[in-house]
């Protein structure tokens, strides 16, 4: 008897919008012990970590409203932001 068990798939919430969505649509910012903030594309870094949509609207709302720095108690730099968009346009030209 062959039992056909869909895999379970993580769902994680961005932290911008809220929104749960599968692992894999999302990008991991991970703040070390050492208080460095950074992204994490692997998801299995250790640290605190805060999940965003990996969508323009998302990542710039995150900015605005500093929901980054809130969500891992540090003051998050500029280029982290620029990065997160220059991954998610990267993917897109990919996709």
């Amino acid at each position: 008897m062959i039992v056909n068990k869909q895999k379970k798939v993580p769902m994680r919430k961005c932290v911008a919008t809220g929104e749960m969505k599968p692992k894999k649509e999302l990008v991991r910012i991970v703040r070390s012990k050492e208080g460095v903030v950074s992204i994490d594309p692997t998801g299995k870094k250790s640290g605190r970590g805060a999940y965003l949509s990996k969508d323009k609207e998302a990542i710039l709302l995150a900015k605005k409203k500093n929901i980054l720095a809130n969500h891992l108690q540090t003051t998050i730099d500029e280029t982290i932001y620029d990065e997160l968009l220059e991954l998610i346009e990267k993917e897109k030209r990919l996709s």
